[in-house]
């Protein structure tokens, strides 16, 4: 049995092609991977090489986000049968250092993560027509393989929200409409945010933030100032989830949040210069958020069930064989928040 994948070896240098499928061992599966999305840190290896201190050293298959149809198993696999669609989380914790033990599994000190160059040999990842996988990876579902393939950063943005106790009636903000934002978006309407604005520069991305549950959009690229009416009296929103790690909107946020608001930073960026003057002046809590362990479930259920829908995000699809160009489609902001290629077509 073969597969093509999309092994990058370099910046710039990534390349369809051939390579032999094992026949699946005790606990595993082969799924017949459907839809893979990109996400940012496939863009950097793509266009970088990497981000901050992470390098590709050797040839790596990229993708993380990714759903399928369970095509074979392997001895001993339960619970899973052929045909079943299921969404392939990509998170490989120990189970076994001080903080698995504690149940932060995102805070593995041996974290194995498909497709990622953090460690060496590398981890493949899942842009392939087929892959063998521990069974345990697999998380069935009932929604189509598109929708499923956005379980994994539908998780991030899950473990984000339970950063605060509650956003039930909350006065919400999401600075940023990629499809982190879209999602968070998302998330705060389904745990019934009172009312939840999205800022943006992309006329593209705030239309998607609009179909994904936000009252208010603002083009922050031709309203400059449209946030200066919600930084009257001390600020305006409670929570706001930040999602573009950009400088130029650092500033703007703390000027909208309320004394005592918590700011959930999900996007991420290098060193930014922060006026702590504000922040401690308003008693402002600024809190990271870190990938997700239980959420992957629990996003796969969700959208399954209906409550959370995914499928605005998807803005374009590519077939395999024009991975170069969903590349480049995902590096327009203007045009796209979700671009998926299909490994099927």
């Amino acid at each position: 049995m073969e597969t093509r994948v999309c092994r990058l070896y370099g910046e710039k240098d990534l390349r369809v092609e051939n390579e032999a499928v094992a026949m699946p061992g005790a606990g595993e599966v082969v799924v017949r991977v459907g839809r893979g999305g990109i996400c940012g840190s496939d863009l950097h290896y793509y266009l970088h090489g990497g981000f901050g201190t992470v390098r590709v050293r050797e040839p790596i298959i990229l993708g993380h986000e990714f759903a399928g149809t369970i095509e074979a198993l392997g001895a001993h696999v339960t619970g899973l049968s052929v045909g079943d669609k299921v969404a392939v989380n990509p998170s490989q914790p120990c189970g076994h250092c001080r903080y698995c033990q504690e149940g932060l599994y995102q805070h593995c000190l041996d974290m194995h993560f498909i497709g990622s160059a953090m460690r060496l040999p590398h981890e493949q990842g899942g842009f392939r027509e087929r892959i063998v996988i521990a069974a345990k990876q697999c998380v069935k579902g009932e929604a189509s393989i598109a929708e499923l393939a956005c379980a994994e950063p539908l998780a991030v943005c899950l473990h984000a929200a339970k950063s605060v106790t509650s956003l039930a009636g909350k006065k919400a903000l999401i600075n940023g409409a990629g499809p982190i934002g879209a999602l968070c978006t998302a998330v705060a309407k389904y745990f019934g945010a009172g009312e939840i604005v999205v800022v943006d520069l992309a006329a593209k991305t705030l239309a998607v933030a609009e179909q994904m549950g936000a009252h208010k959009t603002i083009n922050i690229a031709e309203q400059a100032d449209a946030l200066d009416v919600y930084s009257q009296d001390k600020g305006y929103f409670e929570v706001i989830f930040e999602c573009s790690a950009a400088q130029s909107a650092i500033e703007n946020i703390l000027n909208v949040i309320r004394p005592q608001g918590t700011i959930i930073q999900v996007g991420v960026s290098g060193a930014l210069n922060i006026p702590l003057n504000i922040l401690v002046g308003k008693e402002v809590r600024w809190i990271g958020s870190q990938r997700f362990h239980p959420e992957y479930a629990e996003a796969v259920a969700l959208i399954s069930q209906g409550k959370i829908d995914v499928s605005p995000i998807v803005t374009d699809v590519f077939p395999m064989d024009q991975v170069h160009q969903a590349i480049e489609a995902a590096t327009d902001r203007t045009r796209s928040v979700k671009v998926q290629v299909a490994f099927d077509s």
